[in-house]
C-alpha cells in the first residue's frame, strides 16, 4: 500500500510540474537575443556581401497602421520565435511601429520568394485558426470572415506592400539567454499572399506596438504588466554580438542615470509617441520648432527604421550649428552620399555630442549613435530631414541605450549602456 501511495504521490507530482504553464518557470521575465541582419549570427548572412548598415531606406508607412516601415536592410533587428508542434523557427523584423506578429505560411500563393522553409500550419499539432466572430478577431484592423467563417485579415502598408492571410493561435518557443522558454499560445497573423518590397530573408514581421496584439501586449497578459526594454548594439561594433530585448520584471530600467519621458500615444494605440523640445549641440540648443509652438508627441520613437527623421527646417538649423562646432570639412564632391553631412575620417568622429531633449528626459547622444560609417574612411551623420510630418528617433541613434517601454505607466526611460557588453 505505502509503495502505491508512493507511486500516486509521485505521479501527482510529476503531472503538477507538467502542467504548470511554462511561464511560471519565468515568472520574473526573460531577455532574448535582438541579431543585426547582416551579423554572422543571423541565418541570412553572406560573407561575401558589403554589409555597410548605412543603406537608409526610403519610409514606407502602413495605410492601416501609422508610422509602419517594412523595407528591409541591413539596419534591421531580427529576434527568433519558434512556432507549432514540431517546433519551426522564425526570424522576425522587430517593429515598435506596428502590432502584428506574422509569418509566411503555406499554402502560399502569390507571395514573395522565401530562402527558409515556410510554416506549415496543416502539420503543426497545436495550431488554432481564430474565428472570425471573437474579441481576438475585432481588435484587428482590416479583418473579415472566410467562408468558414475564420478570421481573415489583410495587412497593407503605405509603399504598397501588403500581408494576407488568416490569424491563429500557436504555441511560442523563445531561445532567452537561460534557455529555451516555451511561453504558450500567442496569436499570429499566417500569411498565406504576401507581397511588396520584401525579400527572400523576410520571414515575417514582429510588431512590438502599443495594440493589443502586439507581441509586447500578449507576453504582458501572461505576467501582469505590459512592458519591454530593448539593448541595441551599434551597427559598426563587432557584428557577433547580439542585443537583447527583455520583457516582464527582467526588462526593469532602473538606476543612475535613468530619465523618464511620457508616452503620449492613445490606449491601444500603436506607435510610441513622445515629445522632442530640442537638440542641444554641445552647449548650444537647437529648438525643435523656429516658433513658440511646440507640438505633444512630435516624435516616434522606431526600432524598425535606422535613420531619424527629423522636419527638414529643424535638420537644417542642427546642420548648420554641427558644421560651426566641427574642424572637419564636410564633403561635398562625393555623388554616393547625396546631400548628407560627411567628413573623411579613420575611425569614428570624437564629437560634437549631441542631447536629445525630450519632454523631462535630456538623453546624451555620442558620436557612434549619430555617425555612421557607409564607407571605409567615411561618416556620415544618421540623421535626414523630411517634409512629410513622419518624424522618427531610429534606431542607430537608439543603440548603447537601454529603453524602457512601459505601455501601463505610459513611460518610456532611457540609461546609457555599454550594450555589447549586456
Amino acid at each position: 500500500m505505502a509503495n502505491i501511495l508512493c507511486f500516486h504521490l509521485c505521479f501527482f507530482v510529476l503531472y503538477m510540474f507538467l502542467c504548470q504553464t511554462p511561464i511560471e518557470a519565468y515568472n520574473r521575465g526573460f531577455s532574448v537575443q535582438l541579431i543585426h541582419k547582416n551579423s554572422p549570427n543571423s541565418p541570412f548572412y553572406k560573407s561575401h556581401v558589403n554589409h555597410s548598415p548605412y543603406q537608409v531606406p526610403t519610409k514606407s508607412f502602413a495605410s492601416n497602421v501609422p508610422f509602419t516601415r517594412v523595407t528591409s536592410n541591413n539596419g534591421d533587428y531580427l529576434m527568433k520565435l519558434t512556432i507549432g508542434t514540431p517546433p519551426v523557427d522564425i526570424y522576425g523584423l522587430v517593429d515598435t511601429g506596428s502590432d502584428l506578429v506574422w509569418a509566411q505560411c503555406t499554402p502560399c500563393k502569390g507571395c514573395y520568394m522565401q530562402k527558409s522553409p515556410m510554416f506549415e500550419p496543416l502539420r503543426s499539432k497545436t495550431y488554432s485558426a481564430i474565428p472570425c466572430f471573437s474579441e481576438q478577431c475585432d481588435s484587428l484592423f482590416g479583418h473579415s470572415c472566410s467562408p468558414q467563417k475564420l478570421c481573415s485579415y489583410s495587412y497593407s502598408y503605405g509603399d504598397g506592400s501588403v500581408t494576407h492571410g488568416e490569424l491563429a493561435r500557436e504555441t511560442v518557443t523563445f531561445s532567452s539567454t537561460n534557455g529555451e522558454l516555451v511561453v504558450g499560445e500567442i496569436i499570429f497573423g499566417c500569411g498565406h499572399s504576401n507581397s511588396g518590397t520584401f525579400n527572400e530573408n523576410d520571414m515575417g514581421i514582429i510588431g512590438m506596438g502599443g495594440g493589443p496584439l502586439s507581441l509586447v501586449s500578449q507576453i504582458g497578459t501572461l505576467y501582469g504588466s505590459r512592458r519591454f526594454s530593448q539593448c541595441l548594439v551599434p551597427f559598426h561594433t563587432d557584428p557577433h554580438i547580439s542585443g537583447t530585448i527583455s520583457f516582464g520584471e527582467d526588462s526593469d530600467v532602473s538606476g543612475e542615470g535613468v530619465v523618464t519621458t511620457p508616452l503620449v500615444s492613445e490606449e491601444g494605440q500603436t506607435p510610441y509617441l513622445v515629445t522632442l523640445e530640442g537638440i542641444s549641440v554641445g552647449d548650444t540648443f537647437v529648438p525643435f520648432s523656429s516658433s513658440e509652438a511646440l507640438s505633444k508627441g512630435n516624435m516616434m520613437i522606431d526600432s524598425g527604421t535606422p535613420a531619424t527623421y527629423l522636419p527638414q527646417e529643424f535638420y537644417d538649423r542642427l546642420v548648420e550649428e554641427m558644421k560651426v562646432q566641427s574642424s572637419l570639412i564636410p564633403i561635398e564632391d562625393d555623388p554616393d552620399l547625396g546631400t548628407q553631412l560627411c567628413y573623411r575620417s579613420e575611425t569614428n568622429l570624437d564629437g560634437p555630442i549631441l542631447t536629445a531633449h525630450f519632454e523631462r528626459a535630456d538623453v546624451q547622444l555620442m558620436p557612434i549613435q549619430t555617425f555612421i560609417p557607409p564607407k571605409e574612411g567615411i561618416f556620415c551623420f544618421a540623421m535626414a530631414g523630411t517634409d512629410d510630418g513622419d518624424h522618427i528617433f531610429g534606431n542607430f541613434a537608439q543603440a548603447n541605450i537601454l529603453i524602457g517601454f512601459d505601455l501601463d505607466r505610459k513611460t518610456v526611460s532611457f540609461k546609457p549602456t555599454d550594450c555589447t557588453n549586456q
